[in-house]
This record gives C-alpha cells, structure tokens and sequence, in this order.
C-alpha cells in the first residue's frame, strides 16, 4: 500500500478476554483483522503447542466491539485498536494480563507500551501488537490512464470531487470505519485530528458527501482482492 498524507498511529491491542481458555483446554479462540498473521502461523503455533486454534476475522472495529459487548462472545484473544480500549475495558469485558507468562514483554516497544496506557493505565490489560498508517493503494496503470500522472502523492487525488470523478470508472473504497478516515478528512482540511467541534466535524462530513458519488464501496479488507485482481 503507498502511504500518502499524515501517518496516522493505529494500534492494536492482543487483550485476554474474560473466561479465557485453559490450558486443559487445549483451544485457543482468537478473533483478529483479515490478513494480519502470516499464512503459516496458525499451523507452526498448533505444532508446536499442541493447541488447536480457533480463527476468526473482522474488518471494523465496530464489528468487533458490538460482539464484544453484547457478552460472552467465546473469544479468547481480541485485536482491538488503541482508541477503542478505553471503553471496553471500562465495561468489563477483558480480564487482567498474568505478564510473569509473557516471556518475550520485556521486548516489547517502550514508546508504543506508553502510548497504549493512555487507554490502559499501566498495560494491565493489553499489550501493542502492531501499529500501522492509513495509507493510498493503486493500480499505477489505470490512475494513468485515468488522470494522467505516474503516482498518487497527495489526498487531493481522492478528496477533490473533479479528482476522483476521473477514477470512478477504475473502483474506489474507502475503509468502513469512521475513526480512521475523519482523521484523515480532518488533517486534510488543516483541522485538529481530535476536535470535538460540531462544525469542524460538519465540514468533514461535507468533504465526503461532495466525493460519496465516486466511491464505489465501504470496507476494511476487501480492498485487497480487489487490488491483487486489478
């Protein structure tokens, strides 16, 4: 994907849910985004745990905490992002993290450690897992014939209507999740990424209905076979 515009932080949190498996168990269930282990980690891990795994996936945070919330979900592990942890350990729904089994916590990044005790005052909970930017993913091709130029280096491509009217016909999405595109609609309009303000928040909202005509979809992952199929 080609990063483009301001690199916004996104972590995600590895958190112990309550009624977590047993050992005993020998089941592990763990609910996480599409495509963010390597093929082969599921099998290496069973091999060599004797532990069956259970993998589900999400694409939205909001997928993932309206599960949460409603209770006893069966989930193990979760991958929630940073902003999000606040409120859903507020509501009760992970039990507290036994780090003397961690073995490997004492190489985890200090900065991105300081930075998720925002949600979770001393990492009690949660542990960062990855952090990544919302970025611009093209097809180089197509974005020529359409606009005439060799790459994308700036969010006016995407949020000028004249822009990306020209790219309607080659398919555009956007992520499904609001906590990560007002962000970036925000910085766009030289807006406080964090405002509270009703009317920096309408004139956000006002970008995206102005370009809503050319976006063809909503959505966190399949962007990605659409991408790898052209």
């Amino acid at each position: 994907m080609k990063n483009a515009g301001k690199t916004l932080l996104a972590l995600s949190l590895m958190g112990a849910m309550a009624g977590a498996a047993q050992a005993d168990d020998k089941v592990l269930h763990v609910y996480n985004w599409s495509d963010y282990i390597a093929p082969d980690t599921i099998a290496n891990f069973e091999k060599e745990s004797g532990i069956k795994v259970v993998y589900d996936v999400f694409d939205s945070n909001e997928t993932l905490e309206a599960k949460l919330l409603a209770g006893k979900s069966g989930y193990d592990i979760v991958v929630p992002s940073n902003n999000f942890l606040a409120k859903q350990i507020k509501a009760g729904v992970y039990q507290e993290l036994d780090k003397s089994k961690l073995s490997n916590y004492g190489n985890l990044n200090k900065a991105l450690l300081k930075a998720v005790s925002v949600s979770d005052p001393d990492n009690k909970h949660a542990f960062p897992y990855m952090w990544g930017s919302i970025g611009i993913g093209y097809n180089p091709e197509k974005v020529k014939a359409a606009l005439g130029v060799d790459k994308i280096d700036s969010w006016d491509t995407l949020l000028k209507p004249e822009n990306i009217a020209k790219l309607k016909s080659c398919g555009v999405s956007f992520l499904d999740s609001p906590t990560e595109m007002l962000p970036v609609a925000l910085h766009y309009l030289g807006l406080p990424t964090d405002t509270q303000k009703k009317e920096d928040l309408k004139k956000a909202e006002d970008l995206f209905l102005k370009i809503r005509p050319s976006i063809g979809y909503f959505h966190s992952s399949k962007y990605i076979s659409d991408l790898a199929n052209g």
